[in-house]
């Protein structure tokens, strides 16, 4: 069998990435999570390689995290499931997502 690209220059080892997008009741609750979130996700999801988050409009946030592998990124459901749990009166849906990272350039 062919060596994957993946195999020949990365060893086999790829990031995985969560993708999780918030739509709130207001505006407001939006504001709240994006406040604790920037203050608190880098110390609750110390495993994650990379965590970003985007205001998308008013009441929808998107949040993607990167973790070297499945494991470390299982390891960080605890704290989700409790942020999630923290704030679930003030979110009306929730839409989440996880991958192989493909591309991860930076300049």
């Amino acid at each position: 069998m062919p060596m994957s690209y993946y195999d020949l220059f990365i060893g086999g080892k790829m990031s995985v990435a969560r993708i999780t997008t918030l739509n709130f009741k207001s505006k407001e609750g939006a504001d709240q999570v994006e406040e604790t979130y920037k203050n608190s996700a880098p110390t609750e999801f110390a495993e994650a390689e990379q965590l970003l988050e985007v205001r998308v409009d008013d009441t929808t946030l998107m949040f993607v995290s990167l973790y070297a592998d499945n494991d470390a990124m299982e390891r960080a459901s605890a704290a989700r499931s409790k942020r999630m749990d923290i704030n679930k009166d003030i979110i009306e849906s929730m839409d989440g997502k996880t991958g192989n990272v493909i591309l991860n350039h930076n300049n």
